[in-house]
């Protein structure tokens, strides 16, 4: 042995020769001469200061080359991806203190409806609490946007126009409510009013149907159904992935797992079906509801299962589709 090498210290320790050894701490670099490392499990010292291995040493064993984990020129970060601490990590140990971001994307979000009162107030008997502009704005948030809430707008013509130009302030529009065939669902006349083009105005899934995606005056704009259960799902298809891409995410992906029902399933064939369930390792629990505005029921569901349009039938242990929640 002719000596240590600590983590942090130079290689002017020595140089390794035929016959000589030298004590190596992990993250130390590797000496001249040396191309190979045996741990010290498998290392006896001598009362000599010699050394016996129980086992023979390969060239390049426990060493990595420099220019192993990326070499000189490499991308490392790509465009495109959002920021993680792995991509931090990766800033740190090359240098960077400052790197180019996309900003945030601003979402505004409006609810609609003459039976909206504040989460504060008491409602009356003919009145709801706002949940859903509270529902998104946490959606949002967690999708990396930046969440404005605007007053709930009124079923008028007017007044909605006039909170739909707020809206279109901001990057992107949500809209929850008062899109689909009713009297005062008036959410696309106002939009019409405003120049939008339609990209769709209808979606064969449940709950969700009536949700549609326009552009207004340079902005995407989602209309979304008003009962909680449809807006989280329609969030999660739809909207989501466009505000990941306002934030500069090159390819979003929608997590599509797999999982073994715990007990039989059935539903009405012509609609896929987005419903709440409870994913537990790789098994899955449909949770019954009351329709898309039984919040309780989604409170306790951290998935959707995915039940497709032209199958009505899943015996317990058959294989379904699920995506967990935001």
């Amino acid at each position: 042995m002719i000596g240590e090498l600590r983590a942090g210290e130079s290689r002017s320790t020595g140089s390794i020769n035929k016959g000589t050894a030298l004590e190596i701490m992990t993250g130390a670099p590797v000496p001249a001469g040396a191309d190979a490392i045996v741990m010290t499990e498998h290392v006896e010292r001598t009362d000599t200061g010699n050394i016996r291995v129980d086992r023979s040493a390969e060239p390049g064993q426990w060493i990595n080359p420099q220019g192993a984990e990326a070499k000189a020129g490499t991308t490392l970060i790509p465009a495109g991806v959002r920021v993680d601490a792995s991509h931090v990590s990766t800033l740190a140990m090359t240098g960077q203190t400052t790197v180019s971001v996309y900003a945030r994307p601003r979402v505004a979000i409006l609810a609609t409806g003459d039976e909206l009162v504040d989460v504060a107030d008491s409602p009356e008997p003919y009145q709801i609490r706002n949940s859903n502009s509270y529902a998104l704005a946490a959606l949002v948030a967690h999708t990396g946007g930046q969440p404005t809430i605007l007053p709930p707008a009124k079923d008028l013509l007017d007044a909605l126009t006039e909170s739909l130009i707020e809206g279109l302030r901001h990057d992107l529009l949500l809209v929850t409510g008062g899109v689909s065939a009713g009297k005062y669902d008036l959410v696309k006349p106002a939009l019409r009013q405003l120049g939008a083009e339609f990209i769709f105005q209808r979606v064969r899934i449940q709950p969700g149907q009536p949700t549609a995606f326009g552009i207004a005056s340079g902005k995407p704009v989602f209309g979304l159904p008003g009962n909680p259960g449809s807006s989280m799902v329609t969030y999660q298809l739809f909207a989501q992935p466009a505000i990941e891409i306002l934030g500069g995410l090159a390819d979003p992906q929608l997590p599509i797992l797999e999982a073994r029902l715990e007990t039989a399933f059935h539903h009405k064939r012509g609609l896929t079906r987005f419903l709440p369930a409870h994913l537990n390792g790789s098994l899955l629990r449909h949770i019954p509801w009351q329709g898309s505005s039984d919040v309780p029921a989604l409170a306790r569901a951290n998935a959707f299962l995915i039940a497709d349009h032209d199958r009505e039938g899943w015996a317990a242990g058959d294989r379904i589709r699920v995506i967990p929640k935001p």
